[in-house]
């Protein structure tokens, strides 16, 4: 149904693990604190209001980029920065969810 949905107002589903499997970046923008609390293993911690600071790190690695957070909000807000950096960049949404998706 959730499918459906999305193809009816023009969202796409995303192939996580073939991001993964092809060298994506898992970006987690939550807290330093957030992060030290629990994460996804080889993820990279860059809150949200540091983005900017390693969008020309993140362009070096010329790989997609996922981002995840708390709930999905933060994650969304540094996908749409990252994007208008030229960045290939998708939103993961709850960090806790991507890890149970991928792993």
């Amino acid at each position: 149904m959730m499918g459906f949905i999305k193809k009816l107002f023009g969202g796409t589903t995303v192939d996580y693990r073939s991001l993964l499997q092809k060298g994506a970046v898992i970006v987690d923008v939550r807290t330093t604190g957030e992060f030290r609390a629990g994460h996804i293993e080889g993820s990279r911690n860059f809150p949200l209001d540091s983005l900017r600071d390693h969008i020309n790190d993140l362009k070096k690695m010329d790989k997609p980029v996922i981002t995840v957070c708390r709930s999905g909000a933060r994650s969304n807000i540094a996908k749409d920065i990252l994007k208008s950096a030229g960045l290939e960049a998708y939103n993961g949404g709850a960090w806790i969810g991507l890890k149970n998706k991928v792993a």
